[in-house]
């Protein structure tokens, strides 16, 4: 059985503006290449990422994929493969099933790549980043870029304790490759 870390997209691996889609908007967070780059070989790479934006039409579907071609491409010059990236287009209101924390793209990387969720990790800038990894049986890191540290006090809130919480991601990396 392979091992994953699943990973929340903009705020985690690039610079998140707010509705981040346009190309020329795109950054990369210093030690994301590296930090990924630690830990590949013993990890598949997923991103799971909820763009509100395009259910509240800031922004269209091919945006978000423009997008998200440009950063997949991007790491993988740096020889990073992201084996697959699922999104949930809806509003929060709009109750859908593919929504974080829903356990929805989880269960797809889990079935569809032979991927153990207990053995993975999810990384991400939100509640519902943790609550999804915590629900699905991961371990989970929480990371201060993004929205992490304006949402970090939600946390405990929410009965959430991630079993990392790091400034960065490459602090992050760094801590999961000790992992056994």
């Amino acid at each position: 059985m392979a091992k994953a870390i699943i990973l929340d997209r903009d705020g985690v691996l690039n610079e998140d503006k707010g509705y981040v889609h346009k190309v020329e908007d795109f950054r990369l967070y210093p030690g994301v290449v590296e930090g990924l780059k630690l830990l590949k070989g013993r990890y598949l790479f997923f991103i799971i990422t909820n763009q509100s934006g395009i259910g509240k039409g800031y922004y269209t579907e091919e945006d978000f994929h423009n997008f998200n071609n440009h950063l997949v491409s991007e790491l993988g010059r740096h020889g990073i493969k992201i084996e697959r990236t699922y999104y949930c287009p809806h509003r929060q209101e709009d109750g859908c099933d593919c929504r974080k924390p829903s356990l929805k793209y989880a269960a797809k990387i889990a079935s569809e790549y032979g991927v153990e969720l207990e053995k993975s990790w999810v990384v991400g800038d939100h509640p519902s980043d943790i609550e999804m990894g915590k629900k699905a049986g991961c371990k989970t890191a929480y990371v201060l870029t993004g929205h992490g540290a304006k949402h970090y006090g939600e946390l405990e809130a929410r009965g959430l304790v991630p079993s990392i919480v790091a400034a960065d991601f490459l602090s992050i990396a760094k801590r999961i490759a000790r992992e056994p």
